[in-house]
């Protein structure tokens, strides 16, 4: 135990895999370069790796299509490693050609070989040869529910969950009594969204915003396992379809999906903008949620009918730059402070009754929410806590 003491203070060199280069968009980019720089501003030597599997994964926003051409993203990648100040930390793995691109692509095998710990943000990508030498090897669960039926229907999902030796869940009710996330058999521990503070300063507050979120209101196809129906923010959606009208303020959906019912959200009063301007870089973005009064949103109905205590990493930015969050709960309330700076609700007259407060209050409840990223989100305290979690038990 006293060596595991000694690499808990020491410095480590970690990689961290995510999803940038093919998923070139703002809110995604923060999502995992917070973990990236995070683990820079503790101390240790990390880099960022991205793999682009073996199907057509590219996304790219301005021709609107998903190919292996990963061009726009390594531009996009590029922007974003020099924004954050760590330009030389990416390489990006392009299967379809068998080769490493970016400013590491020399050094990925190095890297790899001297690694101690690896960081896969939401298990998106594949553990290659090279990734597998790493003793330390973690998977972290964004997506709770429907991860851990994936691992108990899917076995080529479970064979590569099966490849971490550590699981990590933004669903932290995953081990709960009180949550209905099934038992996949893995030994999940609960995290959450690492927040750069520095990355994300306290803005004044905005009294003539709008509240606003940025969301896709079909991920994927909703699941039905065991009886139980797993579906996605259109589903949750549906009981707050006419809050506009019950509301003074301006509600603003920057929505996601070809399919969404925009005409229909419209002539219900909702505000509709297009989340790809609004995502263009990681400025765009970040100035997005500054420019708002506040966030209102949803969760994937999934989320909630399982109390996972799901808490979404675009909600703790909100917070951190200084807006007061109010969300569907997922049953992070057992877990967060609720009722000033953030709000809980689960129908839609308790929705109601949060903006009424918000609107009555609203720079004390902007204040609190900066300090509710600063106790609950701090990527100091998050990473710091994960590692500990790792080197303790020897995974």
């Amino acid at each position: 135990m006293a060596s595991e003491g000694l690499r808990l203070n020491s410095r480590l060199r970690i990689i961290v895999l995510g999803y940038i280069v093919r998923g070139p968009l703002g809110g995604m980019a923060w999502h995992h370069l917070q973990y990236v720089l995070g683990l820079a501003h503790l101390g240790h030597d990390v880099y960022f790796l991205e793999d682009s599997d073996d199907y057509p994964s590219c996304y790219d926003p301005q021709r609107h299509v998903t190919d292996t051409d990963p061009s726009y993203g390594l531009g996009f990648a590029e922007r974003a490693f020099d924004r954050i100040g760590m330009p030389g930390r990416w390489a990006y793995y392009d299967a379809h050609e068998q080769r490493w691109l970016g400013p590491c692509a020399e050094q990925t095998a190095s890297l790899c070989e001297t690694a101690e710990l690896l960081i896969n943000v939401s298990g998106i990508n594949p553990l290659r040869s090279w990734f597998i030498q790493i003793p330390h090897r973690v998977l972290v669960d964004t997506d709770p529910v429907f991860t851990q039926i994936r691992h108990l229907t899917d076995s080529k999902a479970r064979a590569q969950a099966n490849k971490h030796t550590c699981f990590f869940s933004f669903g932290e009710n995953v081990s709960g009594v009180d949550g209905q996330i099934p038992d996949d058999g893995f030994a999940w521990r609960a995290t959450r969204q690492p927040i750069v503070l520095e990355a994300w300063p306290r803005t004044p507050p905005v009294p003539q915003g709008s509240y606003t979120t940025v969301m896709q209101w079909d991920s994927y196809k909703s699941i039905l396992y065991k009886g139980w129906q797993f579906g996605m923010k259109s589903a949750s959606f549906k009981s707050f379809l006419d809050l506009p009208g019950k509301t003074p303020v301006t509600l603003e959906l920057a929505l996601g999906n070809e399919h969404a019912p925009r005409k229909l959200l419209q002539a219900e009063g909702w505000e509709i903008r297009n989340p790809l301007e609004l995502s263009s870089s990681l400025d765009t973005y970040q100035r997005y949620l500054q420019g708002s009064k506040a966030e209102f949103s949803v969760a994937k109905q999934g989320y909630v009918v399982s109390r996972s205590a799901w808490f979404s990493e675009r909600s703790a930015c909100y917070l951190a730059t200084g807006r007061p969050v109010i969300v569907q709960d997922t049953g992070f309330s057992d877990n967060i402070e609720t009722g000033r700076g953030l709000f809980a609700f689960k129908s839609q007259n308790q929705a109601i009754t949060a903006i009424e407060a918000v609107e009555a209050n609203y720079s004390d409840h902007c204040v609190a929410a900066r300090e509710l990223a600063r106790q609950y989100f701090d990527a100091g305290k998050v990473l710091t806590r994960l590692i500990e979690m790792v080197f303790a038990k020897g995974a």
